[in-house]
């Protein structure tokens, strides 16, 4: 049995969900395309898990509807979804061997045997682990269970699959390993595809699209690029990014930036008494004092492997640099951060917003 998928739209419309007098959604609008890997980021308590236990059918939201395809799935069973979900704890039998893990589902759905062979051979190649199927949950790495998890998921075909912070109990080696396994699974099957998580590389990486919330709210829906090279306010702009966006405090004044005494050039213009001018450190370069931008004394260095990031105490605010791997500068000694006006993102204190 050659394993195909319907490829299903998903639609969030107006969606809201509370808890008594918490508000967890706000006004929720989402579309994703069929075929589409769509990241939703956002911090502990942001709202995605909640939005993809509603789209699931776990919760039922407070107001909107919810579409799989043209079909409204707000008020029926998760069973009747055609979802699959991946969960960040595998959840897998402990006394059945991956094969029947795998085979479960179909199982439950009173699947004729040889069908069910057939299909777990064909699921577990997927993720390659057609060589472990007589093996049992406690004889496998974290890796192999996550993939068994991701197995028993496509097995049923689904026209939509689901995944919440599938690879947070992973070490960092294996996440890379299994990031890698994920995005390459997905393009081979194109099937339509949610995953939730608090991991801005995870999103960067996987991510067709990223959907970035805070509060419930959606704060910018965007490729990957678009979000770390454009980012819709100054929550998106220090969220996505490692190390940090730089922030700096001061005022705009015309094309002006003025902080401390000290005024700079932006490609911006307007009047904001309280102003921040976001830069990211490998757009910084650390300079003689006579050419920098800002002036101000090295707070740290440390080499990273293929670069140095350089931290630059300017008095109100410290700016991180990514120098060159083979920098030396010693902790103290003064110099200056060059910030070129095209990579300035500045934003409206009061309220966060970007300004263009």
């Amino acid at each position: 049995m050659a394993i195909g998928y319907s490829k299903a739209s998903v639609k969030f419309e107006a969606v809201q969900k509370s808890f008594g007098a918490v508000k967890v959604l706000e006004e929720f609008d989402l579309e994703v395309e069929p075929g589409e890997f769509l990241v939703l980021l956002g911090a502990s308590g942001s709202g995605k898990t909640t939005a993809l236990r509603i789209l699931s059918g776990l919760e039922t939201p407070s107001a909107g509807r919810v579409y799989i395809g043209d079909r409204d799935v707000t008020d029926i069973l998760p069973k009747y979804r055609d979802i699959s979900m991946v969960f960040q704890s595998y959840a897998l039998y402990p006394h059945k061997t991956v094969a029947e893990n795998i085979g479960f589902p179909l199982k439950v759905m009173r699947v004729g045997k040889a069908e069910i062979d057939e299909a777990i051979l064909d699921s577990a190649k997927q993720v390659q682990l057609e060589k472990l199927l007589e093996r049992y949950p406690r004889e496998l790495s974290g890796g192999q269970r996550q993939r068994v998890a991701l197995a028993r998921a496509i097995i049923r075909r689904p026209s939509v699959f689901l995944m919440d912070e599938p690879l947070s109990n992973l070490d960092a080696k294996l996440r890379g390993h299994m990031r890698a396994e994920l995005k390459h699974m997905q393009g081979t099957l194109g099937i339509t595809t949610i995953y939730v998580t608090h991991d801005q590389i995870e999103a960067m990486t996987l991510a067709h699209r990223v959907a970035v919330l805070e509060k419930g709210v959606l704060q910018q829906l965007a490729p990957p690029a678009e979000i770390y090279n454009n980012p819709a306010n100054l929550f998106v702009a220090q969220f996505i990014g490692s190390p940090a966006m730089n922030v700096i405090h001061g005022g705009l004044e015309n094309d002006q930036f003025l902080i401390n005494g000290t005024k700079f050039k932006t490609s911006v213009q307007g009047r904001i008494s309280k102003a921040i001018a976001g830069v990211r450190p490998e757009d910084c370069s650390v300079a003689d004092p006579s050419e920098g931008t800002l002036i101000g004394k090295i707070y740290t260095s440390e080499l990273i492997g293929d670069h140095t990031l350089v931290t630059v105490d300017c008095g109100s605010d410290q700016i991180a640099v990514k120098a060159h791997k083979e920098f030396d500068g010693k902790q103290g000694d003064s110099v200056g951060v060059i910030l070129p006006p095209d990579n300035l993102f500045i934003f409206d204190e009061a309220n966060g917003q970007r300004v263009r």
